[in-house]
């Protein structure tokens, strides 16, 4: 009945179709087990039958045992009186809040490394590099993530020259935000055994100025030499960087998110921090592994750790015109970008997933990677009982829209993609092609799952930035620009499920999770603003007062 619901009528439907236990107690406040209590001047519980309660009856398993209605005035009463209070009298309570795509050890490592978030020209990247390198050693490599050039004004990304003016020794490398470039200036190139004459590699770009000449921008799988320079972390570094990560993550309201990318070798340490009571986020893994076995990764599952999904990747970003498109980019008229894995490679990895009973998580930022698989999963008679993801799905070709909902593809989105990137797609893309990027409300209304996320540390990750993304369609400061397409903008009702019950659909934990309901697992996420009500713009000076895990106050 939920599945029929489900793409029957859009996300919406997902909470209105939901059975709910009933309670049979005589007195429905007493309970034969001990309880904590936790209410809030308004508890959103996500079911469109019973929306708003004032509390929530949470048992020692983590379970909800008991509602408590807007009106009530009566008395909790539960074995030898063991009733637990939390209360949050001028907050509100929503199911927990769960980021749909994230790079969890790479959260954490942005909290220990070089971030270049924020930086606004190419005049202030090169001031900390330079800080970085009169404390280095001879050699030291130096590293950094997060730059992005979009409104700089030297309207360009940075190169090699800018890095050897203040590092002409010590390599250096700076991957882009979205992971899918870097610049390394000529130290790092030499290092790395690039020479003028380095053919570009499949699936990958190495970018050169007029004369032929490597410039330092290197994309996609030409990354790779480069990259190989930095030294590879230590396991205490991964320990530091998984559990920095989670903690920063719960301490924003998330209760879960599904990990993008994995290392396999990964799992084992991950299930250790859980045991060891260091990892507070629910996580749902989705690995890096060719072959499809996940058979050891599934031995290291707990109670809030699931191992079931395999990450692919079909082309790269659109801010460095690696997103794989149907017509040439508008502003590079002989690209349309890089395809990291071709359709017929593609069908065999799908038929493998099968076998081997694998979800498939596959990003796709382009027209064309995004149709090939959409193409792929059809031609192969396939169906939405899979829950196979599309990663981003950002730019469709407005035909495939329908497409997603009709074969039952999971559209895996970030709103603040949109508000970021749509200060340069339209140069990209050209603004016909913007009718079908971002189309968050068209395919909900079409029937699709939209899973909502964030891609941090590629964008910041934070729940209140992307819900805020989602119903304003807004940059942080309030503003929007010619092909920004308000009508994708969601309601407050769809935002709520795209973080929530969406994701747990996603993830095969809708029985458990995304909504507030007797039977259900106790994840929330506690606020200090009524999401659901205030001004829009209101909706990023909110702060996180509670996260919840599995019924445990984790923050």
């Amino acid at each position: 009945m939920l599945r029929h619901c489900l793409f029957g009528a859009g996300l919406l439907a997902m909470a209105a179709c939901s059975t709910q236990v009933p309670e049979t107690d005589e007195d429905p406040y007493s309970y034969s087990e001990a309880v904590t209590v936790f209410t809030a001047k308004r508890v959103y519980t996500g079911v469109a039958e019973n929306p708003i309660v004032s509390g929530v009856v949470v048992n020692d398993s983590g379970r909800i045992v008991g509602l408590l209605p807007m009106d009530f005035e009566g008395e909790i009463r539960a074995v030898d009186n063991t009733v637990d209070f939390v209360s949050l009298p001028d907050a509100y309570l929503y199911p927990g809040f769960v980021d749909a795509h994230i790079h969890l050890l790479g959260i954490g490592q942005r909290e220990l490394m070089l971030d270049l978030a924020g930086i606004g020209s190419i005049e202030e990247l090169v001031e900390p590099i330079e800080a970085e390198v009169a404390d280095a050693s001879p050699g030291q490599v130096i590293y950094g993530r997060g730059w992005i050039e979009t409104g700089w004004p030297e309207d360009r990304m940075p190169s090699a020259s800018d890095l050897d003016a203040v590092s002409p020794d010590n390599p250096v490398i700076l991957t882009r935000a979205d992971g899918h470039a870097l610049v390394a200036n000529t130290a790092a190139i030499l290092a790395a055994g690039i020479t003028d004459d380095t053919p570009d590699p499949d699936g990958g770009t190495i970018e050169r100025d007029a004369g032929g000449i490597a410039s330092g921008i290197f994309i996609d799988n030409a990354m790779g030499p480069v990259r190989a320079l930095v030294a590879a972390p230590t396991q205490s570094d991964l320990v530091a960087a998984y559990a920095i990560g989670a903690q920063e993550y719960v301490s924003r309201g998330w209760t879960g998110g599904h990990n993008m990318s994995v290392n396999p070798d990964h799992a084992q340490l991950i299930a250790r921090l859980d045991t060891e009571d260091r990892m507070p986020l629910r996580l749902y893994n989705a690995f890096d592994i060719e072959g499809m076995d996940l058979a050891a990764a599934r031995r290291f599952e707990t109670d809030t750790i699931s191992n079931r999904a395999v990450k692919l990747y079909m082309d790269g970003a659109l801010g460095s015109r690696g997103a794989l498109l149907l017509e040439p980019y508008s502003d590079r008229p002989g690209s349309i970008g890089l395809s990291l894995m071709e359709p017929e490679r593609l069908e065999d990895v799908m038929q493998t997933a099968e076998t081997q009973n694998v979800q498939l998580a596959i990003h796709a930022i382009g027209d064309l990677a995004n149709r090939r698989i959409i193409d792929t999963f059809e031609q192969g008679g396939r169906g939405e009982e899979l829950r196979w993801r599309i990663e981003h799905t950002q730019i469709l070709h407005p035909d495939d829209i329908q497409r997603v909902a009709d074969v039952g593809l999971i559209a895996s989105m970030q709103p603040s993609h949109a508000i970021g990137d749509l200060k340069f797609a339209p140069d990209r893309l050209g603004f016909q092609r913007l009718r079908g990027a971002y189309a968050w409300s068209s395919l909900i209304d079409a029937g699709a799952i939209v899973a909502g996320g964030s891609d941090a540390p590629v964008e910041v990750g934070s729940p209140l930035i992307e819900f805020y993304a989602a119903v304003a369609r807004k940059d942080l400061d309030g503003n929007s620009g010619r092909g920004w397409r308000p009508e994708e903008a969601l309601t407050r009702e769809q935002a709520l499920a795209l973080f929530t019950l969406a994701p747990a659909y996603a993830s095969f934990q809708e029985d458990d999770l995304g909504t507030l309901e007797i039977g259900k697992i106790a994840d929330m996420s506690g606020f200090d603003r009524d999401l659901m009500d205030i001004d829009e713009a209101d909706i990023l000076e909110a702060q996180a007062v509670l996260t919840v895990v599995n019924g445990q106050v984790v923050n």
